[in-house]
């Protein structure tokens, strides 16, 4: 098991625009958070739940919760009512500490304002532990479940829920430092959401590593480009292609020498952008992951001076000791240069979903189903075809066609509708729907938009929508996916000439 050693208290821990924290001031926070659950007699075999935009404070509760081996749970702020409310009878948290400006969305008798948690207060308050809390004992077993995370349900609708173990995470943190990591004092730019594995794992592998978190509130190019350029205590940033894309029309952005790498993921790729990191100097790493394998499971080296690596549309080897097949129709290895779907096994893969029976997700010998679909090359550099299913990733943000589907089939003059992802230069992809009403009578996109904002996030919503007459079908009904993009374009160009 990979084994990592602790940072000194004087260590920097979180810088933001509200100032520095030291490793210290998380020892300090941790004993008053630890008291704080045993002052409300929380559950300590039930998770902790958060309900709160990104804050220092929130990352400081992270973070303890990961060393005191206490599980967690991050709900999406973006979330409906009806959303959060069946993520919490599914994953059952003790307490939340949400937001106050969210609570009224939610309905859970064991809610605190997660001020109460407030770094000012916490930070100066003189803890003296009580009985219990001076007598709790860690659960830090590698086979202890750190966390619980949401997918986006790409298959039936419904997001699975995917507890994810600490030996993932350390195998996940010990594989990437490999590549790269920052030193000690150095600064890991994080300004991803903090319910998905992707901003999470910024702030675990930190504290593994014992280097520093820059949090930011949401993503500022300009402030971005700046750092990134200028400050050398800034050494790595992950951010998906949109970002990146936004970073790069700017003429002032570059990277300072001693900056590290640049870690994307969350979506397609565009070979464009890795060829302008490359004419830049910029040390690029795209890589291949997903929450069940807490992030980044495959990834390419970085080499110098140029930060890139051949071929472009590689995602790059997968981390020892973990394994990649490439199985085709038959379930049978597929060929060199053949794609196929994509299995993966190792101590970095999860070991299933909650409350589902996952016969379906795993083989006999404990292989993984991903769903995607790709090849390997003669040197074993992992190329991705197709991601799982007909999953969409719009600005870094996974939706599932299927719940959008159900939430559109369920209004009263829709009579049947598809939904799938559309080719975007800003958010790599948006949402697009192709809709049939009864009676042939005529949609009106604005009045659909409004309805499905009042159960879905907004950035689920689809941007364009398309009436049709009928959907492409097989001879068994089911909808043909791959040609719904032509059909859409084809509409679009209709409705252009008329």
């Amino acid at each position: 098991m990979p084994i990592f050693s602790a940072p000194r208290e004087d260590d920097l821990f979180l810088g933001s625009s509200f100032g520095l924290h030291s490793y210290g001031d998380l020892k300090q926070f941790e004993r008053f958070f630890l008291q704080f659950l045993f002052d409300f007699d929380h559950n300590f075999e039930k998770p902790v739940g958060f309900l709160a935009p990104s804050s220092d404070t929130l990352i400081f509760a992270i973070a303890a919760c990961w060393n005191l081996g206490i599980p967690f749970v991050s709900f999406d702020t973006k979330a409906t009512s009806t959303e959060l409310n069946r993520q919490f009878e599914q994953v059952d948290p003790g307490l939340i500490f949400a937001n106050q400006a969210l609570q009224s969305k939610i309905d859970h008798r064991d809610t605190i304002d997660i001020k109460q948690l407030d770094l000012t207060r916490s930070l100066d308050i003189d803890v003296v532990l009580g009985f219990e809390a001076k007598n709790y004992s860690p659960t830090t077993e590698p086979d202890n479940i750190f966390g619980y995370f949401f997918t986006s349900g790409t298959t039936t609708g419904t997001p699975k829920i995917v507890p994810l173990k600490r030996r993932q995470m350390l195998f996940a943190a010990k594989s990437s430092a490999k590549n790269f990591k920052p030193r000690k004092n150095h600064f890991w730019l994080l300004c991803m959401p903090l319910n998905h594995i992707g901003g999470i794992s910024i702030i675990l592998r930190s504290l593994l590593y014992g280097s520093a978190i820059f949090r930011m509130k949401s993503f500022h190019p300009k402030m971005i480009a700046t750092f990134l350029t200028e400050n050398k205590l800034f050494q790595a940033a992950s951010l998906v292609p949109t970002m990146l894309r936004r970073l790069l029309e700017r003429s002032d952005f570059f990277v300072h020498q001693n900056f590290k790498a640049i870690l994307l993921g969350g979506g397609p790729v565009n070979t464009d952008l890795i060829k302008e990191c490359r004419n830049k100097g910029i040390p690029l790493v795209p890589s291949y992951g997903m929450t069940e394998t807490c992030a980044q499971i495959a990834a390419n080296p970085i080499l110098k001076p140029s930060g890139t690596y051949g071929p472009l549309k590689s995602v790059g080897t997968v981390f020892e000791p973990n394994h990649i097949q490439i199985r085709d129709e038959n379930d049978k290895a597929a060929s060199i240069n053949t794609t196929g779907e994509i299995w993966i096994k190792g101590p970095q893969v999860f070991d299933g979903y909650l409350n589902l029976d996952n016969k379906n997700f795993f083989d006999e010998d404990g292989w993984f189903r991903t769903g995607d679909f790709g090849y390997f090359n003669a040197k074993n550099q992992l190329f991705i075809d197709s991601r799982r299913s007909d999953r969409i990733v719009t600005g870094g943000e996974n939706v599932s066609p299927f719940e959008v589907e159900s939430k559109l089939n369920k209004l009263t003059h829709v009579k049947e509708a598809a939904v799938f992802g559309i080719t975007d230069n800003e958010w790599g992809q948006k949402v697009a729907a192709v809709v049939v009403t009864k009676n042939g009578e005529p949609i009106n996109s604005a009045s659909i938009k409004e309805s499905l904002k009042q159960s879905l996030a907004d950035y689920k919503v689809p941007k364009e929508i398309i009436q049709v007459d009928t959907l492409p079908k097989t001879r068994t009904d089911k909808v043909i996916r791959s040609k719904l993009p032509e059909l859409f374009l084809d509409q679009a160009e209709q409705k252009g000439n008329s």
